[in-house]
This record gives C-alpha cells, sequence and structure tokens, in this order.
C-alpha cells in the first residue's frame, strides 16, 4: 500500500511522516487485504489541526476521515480511529452481503472542473465567464443505489453521483438538510412510466 502524507501551509518532518504511514497501512490492512493507496493530509486551522486521512480499497471505493486536535499526532489519531470505525461498518456490510470477493466497481471517467467561488457581495456582469481553477477527471461508478449511499457515508461527502446496473442512467443521492437522504433518477423514463398506470 502507497501512502502519500503532505501538510498544507505545514512542514511535515520525518517523524509524523513515518508514524502516519506505518498506522494507516496497520489500520487499512487490518481489515482489507488488498488495499490500493493512502493519504493523509495535515494542515493547521487557528490554534488547531487537521489531519484528513484517506484509503482507496481495491473495491474501488474510498474512505474518508478528518480529526482535529490541539496537537498535530493527536489529530491524526482522531482521524484514524474514524477511518478505521467506517472501514469496520463497510467490511461487516461487505460479509453480511457476501461480497468479500467483490470486483472492482466499473466507472467511467468524465471531464471535471474547480471553479472559482468569487466573492458573493460582489456584482458580476451577465457575460462573465467563471474562473477554471483546476481540470482533471472523475470516475463516475457503476453502483446500486445502497452502494452509493455507502460510499457517502464511507467518503464523508454530501453528494455522491453514479450510474446504475439496470439502465445505465444517471443518478445521484445527497444528503438533504432535514438529515434523510434524498435520490435522483434520471434514467427513468416518467412519460413511459405514466403511459403504464
Amino acid at each position: 500500500m502507497q501512502v502519500q502524507v503532505s501538510g498544507h501551509h505545514l512542514d511535515v518532518g520525518d517523524a509524523l511522516r513515518t508514524h502516519a504511514t506505518e498506522r494507516l497501512q496497520a489500520a487499512v490492512t487490518k481489515y482489507f487485504d488488498r488495499p490500493v493507496d493512502g493519504q493523509v493530509t495535515f494542515s493547521k486551522q487557528g490554534h488547531e489541526f487537521r489531519a484528513d486521512a484517506s484509503a482507496h480499497l481495491s473495491s474501488g471505493m474510498r474512505v474518508n476521515a478528518q480529526g482535529a486536535a490541539n496537537e498535530v499526532y493527536a489529530s491524526f489519531e482522531a482521524a484514524l480511529e474514524r477511518l478505521e470505525k467506517r472501514l469496520r461498518r463497510y467490511k461487516r456490510k461487505l460479509k453480511n452481503h457476501n461480497n468479500n470477493n467483490k470486483a472492482p466497481l466499473p466507472a467511467e471517467s468524465f471531464p471535471s472542473f474547480v471553479i472559482e467561488a468569487g466573492d458573493e457581495l460582489e456584482e458580476m456582469p451577465e457575460d462573465a465567464q467563471p474562473v477554471i481553477i483546476a481540470e482533471g477527471t472523475t470516475a463516475v461508478p457503476v453502483l446500486s443505489v445502497g452502494d452509493a449511499v455507502m460510499q457517502m457515508d464511507l467518503s464523508d461527502v454530501p453528494v455522491v453521483v453514479f450510474r446504475t446496473r439496470g439502465d445505465g442512467g444517471l443518478n445521484l443521492v445527497y444528503r438533504r438538510t432535514d438529515g434523510n437522504i434524498g435520490w435522483i433518477d434520471t434514467g427513468r423514463d416518467v412519460a413511459r412510466d405514466a403511459q403504464k398506470a
């Protein structure tokens, strides 16, 4: 397992890099024997340190966790504890569904862009074009709705875009402000469904 340890506006020494690499490898291999890679990013926010840890599993799932504390090692341990909890939950779900030897998730890559947010108070002319900060690709996996919800929980992201196995339509699940999960299914033909009724 390859682990990348970096700091965001923070110098990460060899001792911290070694500690984070060894602990993340041990935590992930405790539950999965074929992890692909991992990443740990340290940053300082005010008087607190923040650690963002992620592990990319051979099944295609990505597990993310964050931790914050007054000390950099404690922030990493908090993130690692959350990551291990999510890995344990995912492993238990796989065992319950007998998916231990699951093949990697099929996915298509699409262009993705990071656009500058801009100032909300600033008045923008109608013909203004957004400033593109970064370009890349994003993988859109083929998942069931349940797997997409699990991916959203494991990754700790607000939205997951995916294709369904049945009709291949583009779908997304998202966390609503009331705490529930919303699902948008663009693959259903509403007009055809209305004719059947």
